[in-house]
């Protein structure tokens, strides 16, 4: 099974090899077309909402921890659970290449976490659902337009808010996170609206796996936070914007 990671390269690289292929097509090459929207980059403000899937993983960090029954637990995201995003964007024209965008968000998902006993091979599995509040601050950068069309790479920060963090789990996740991102799409001018499709890989920045567990009531709980330094959230999603 090919891991998070060499999804997310599979699919950055087949998005810029096709975008560069476009960018790089020289022009005497192609028939000049009547251009859609022509003026709508240059407005200082425009606006639009967006629809897209995303899938969520969790990188652990194991400290090797045994406990006085010599039991030690492995964690790990075995496979990856398809969910969806939602929101509206928001973008200020800068220059003639550059934007800067806000895009309130909702990302819906689910990291399933797989734990395995080193003594006996025993296995435990933990379902965490979350529904992220995200705020991405994007600067893009877009290439010189060519009839209805015109790739860009965007990057940024993204702070997050989990509204769904539970107890009395294995694993305790922290309810606040920040994202590096890092993008690529696509502008199609169509005769009413521009339709953008993106991929965005999301890279936390901070620990998010919560040691203080006040609200454990079963001790023998403990092990599974015990046994895990730290975890770091990661997410690519594929967004569909319309403006």
């Amino acid at each position: 099974m090919k891991t998070l990671q060499e999804h997310i390269i599979t699919v950055l690289v087949t998005v810029a090899m096709t975008l560069f292929a476009f960018a790089m097509l020289p022009a005497h090459a192609q028939t000049r077309k009547v251009m859609n929207r022509p003026y709508i980059d240059q407005r200082k403000f425009h606006y639009g909402f967006l629809a897209g899937a995303n899938l969520q993983d969790l990188e652990l960090q194991q400290n090797g921890y045994v406990d006085e029954a010599g039991n030690q637990w492995y964690a790990e995201t075995p496979g990856y659970e398809p969910g969806f995003s939602v929101g509206i964007l928001g973008e200020f024209y800068l220059t003639k290449h550059l934007a800067f965008r806000i895009i309130p968000s909702m990302h819906f998902g689910t990291k399933n976490v797989q734990f395995r006993n080193e003594l006996n091979g025993d296995k435990q599995f933990q379902t965490i659902k979350s529904t992220y509040f995200a705020v991405p601050l994007n600067i893009k950068y877009a290439a010189e337009r060519f009839n209805n069309y015109r790739p860009y790479i965007v990057t940024g920060i993204t702070p997050v808010l989990d509204l769904t963090v539970k107890k009395q789990k294995q694993l305790l996740l922290k309810s606040a996170d920040c994202y590096l991102e890092l993008g690529l799409g696509c502008d199609l001018y169509l005769p009413f609206f521009k339709f953008i499709p993106e991929v965005k890989f999301m890279y936390g920045l901070s620990n998010i796996i919560n040691k203080d567990r006040s609200d454990m009531t079963d001790d023998t709980q403990l092990i599974f936070t015990q046994s895990v330094d730290k975890g770091k959230s990661k997410m690519i999603v594929l967004t569909f914007y319309f403006e």
